[in-house]
């Protein structure tokens, strides 16, 4: 009973949170902003008052894969965030721009995410050669295989989730002092970036739950 408890944890509260952003971001979208002006027009003026005037904005495909590259110096703004006007763009390419800010200032959990990614990619490669491996010859223990990936995982989503909030933070600081969102729209930009960040909250949740489930699992075939 505590398994399925478990792995219906698991399986419901990411969903949850994805249900949950999927759901603002497709109101928000339908809403213009009163400015009149889009994503990548937002960006450039949080880029420009913040000393960041030679970051390039740049257009990808997809829908909600924006994100800031601080190896290349790029914001990268999904095509209906990039030319949106809506208060859906407005958010997410403001939570992008927070991010370029941290990467100014040196936020240090910025900084010790980046040096993770490598590390974590590197022990989740691992993980899964190793788990083949063990398959064919049973020589490594699978439990601590698994042990350990989620481990990684689970520290590097408590680095990411407050660089996501502070992000978030800087953003609405930004659409409010540079006067982007009128203010019977801020609550709306609110709100998405909010939902943006229960996803996190969700992903550490899940990973948590996980290693408990392990923890049990193991201890129970050692009984």
């Amino acid at each position: 009973m505590t398994y399925f408890i478990l792995y219906l944890l698991i399986l419901i509260i990411p969903t949850i949170a994805s249900i949950n952003i999927q759901s603002n971001y497709k109101k928000y979208k339908a809403i213009n902003n009163s400015k009149k002006i889009s994503g990548q027009e937002v960006a450039r003026k949080i880029l420009d008052a913040n000393g960041l005037e030679k970051l390039y904005i740049v257009e990808v495909t997809g829908d909600l894969t924006d994100h800031y590259d601080p190896t290349q110096k790029v914001v990268r703004l999904s095509t209906n965030i990039f030319h949106g006007e809506t208060i859906a763009a407005a958010a997410v390419a403001a939570h992008e721009c927070g991010h370029a800010i941290q990467d100014k200032v040196n936020y240090p959990l910025m900084k010790i995410r980046s040096k993770m990614v490598p590390v974590v990619n590197f022990v989740t490669y691992a993980a899964y050669i190793l788990f083949i491996i063990s398959c064919f010859l049973q020589a490594v223990d699978l439990a601590a295989i698994a042990v350990i990936s989620v481990l990684f995982g689970l520290a590097f989503q408590l680095v990411t989730l407050p660089v996501e909030i502070d992000a978030s933070k800087r953003a609405l600081k930004q659409l409010q002092e540079l006067n982007l969102v009128a203010k019977n729209e801020y609550n709306g930009t609110k709100k998405m970036l909010i939902s943006a960040a229960l996803t996190y909250v969700a992903a550490v949740l899940s990973s948590v739950l996980n290693l408990l489930r392990l923890v049990i699992s193991i201890n129970d075939n050692r009984r």
